[in-house]
C-alpha cells in the first residue's frame, strides 16, 4: 500500500516561492488500478516523480508497505518493487532488447521468457529480440519495450507517466490491452497519469489534481462521469493517442 501524507514540493522563483504539489494526501491501495488526470501544470508528473524519489519533498512523508521512503534513493525504492515509466523513454545505443529485459528482472531470462514479455506488449518478439534499443525504434516501441521491462521487474507497484504520450493509434492500443490485462494482477498496484478517456475507463479509482491539490477523488463510475462534461471540449481529454 502506498500512503501520501501531507506531501508539499515548493519552488522558489522569481516571484517568490511556489507550490508545485500542496499538502497533498493520497492513499492506494494493493491491487488497485488508480488514474490521475487533471488540468496541465497542476502536479501531477511532479507527484509521480516524487513518489519515485525522482524529486525530493519539501515537506510530508510517503510510505510503501509501512516503510518510510521519503529519504529514500531511487535504487533502494526500485529494490523495494516500485517502477516508474517515462513519458519519454531513455534509448541505449549498443544494448539489445533482451538484455534489457533481463537487467530489469535482476538475473539472465531464457529467450522464451523474453518473448513472452514482449508478447504481453503486442511485440512480435522474433523480430525485437536482438534489436538494440536505440533511435531504430519508434516511440510507440520504445514504450511498449519500457512496459515490459517492468513487466520483466515484477514491480508491486508501476507508475506510468502520461504513457499515451507521443505515440500513434495503433500503439496506444496495444497500451490499453495490456494495462486491461495488468489490471487482472491482483498482486500489483498501477498508477497511471493519463488524460485519456479509455484509460480512465480501466481505473479502480481516478485522482484529480489541480493546483497541487486533489480537487476530487473516488471510484470511476463516481468521477468518470463529470469528467466527461467538464473537459468534453479539452484538446487535453481525448480517446485516442497522441498521434492519430
Amino acid at each position: 500500500m502506498l500512503e501520501i501524507k501531507d506531501l508539499t514540493f515548493r519552488v522558489h522563483t522569481d516571484d517568490g516561492r511556489q507550490e508545485i504539489v500542496n499538502h497533498l494526501n493520497l492513499t492506494v491501495e494493493d491491487g488497485r488500478l488508480l488514474v490521475i488526470t487533471g488540468p496541465n501544470g497542476g502536479g501531477k508528473s511532479t507527484l509521480a516523480r516524487l513518489i519515485m524519489g525522482i524529486e525530493k519533498p519539501t515537506g510530508g512523508r510517503i510510505l510503501f508497505n509501512g516503510t518510510d521512503i521519503t529519504d529514500m534513493s531511487i535504487t533502494d525504492r526500485a529494490r523495494l518493487g516500485i517502477g516508474y515509466a517515462f513519458q519519454q523513454p531513455p534509448r541505449f545505443k549498443g544494448m539489445t532488447v533482451r538484455r534489457l529485459l533481463s537487467l530489469a528482472h535482476g538475473s539472465e531470462l531464457p529467450e522464451d521468457a523474453c518473448c513472452a514479455y514482449l508478447t504481453n506488449v503486442g511485440l512480435c518478439s522474433r523480430d525485437y529480440l536482438n534489436r538494440e534499443v536505440d533511435a531504430s525504434l519508434s516511440g510507440g516501441e520504445v514504450k511498449r519495450i519500457e512496459i515490459a521491462t517492468l513487466l520483466a521487474r515484477e514491480s508491486k507497484l508501476s507508475i506510468y507517466d502520461e504513457p499515451e504520450a507521443g505515440i500513434d493509434l495503433w500503439s496506444f492500443n496495444m497500451l490499453v490491452d495490456t494495462f486491461r490485462a495488468m489490471r487482472r494482477r491482483a498482486d500489483e498496484s498501477i498508477i497511471i497519469i493519463s488524460h485519456q478517456e479509455r484509460i480512465m475507463q480501466l481505473a479502480d479509482e481516478i485522482a484529480v489534481i489541480n493546483s497541487g491539490e486533489i480537487s476530487k477523488f473516488g471510484p470511476r463510475d463516481e468521477i468518470l462521469p463529470t469528467l466527461l462534461g467538464e473537459f468534453e471540449d479539452s484538446c487535453d481529454f481525448r480517446e485516442g493517442g497522441a498521434e492519430k
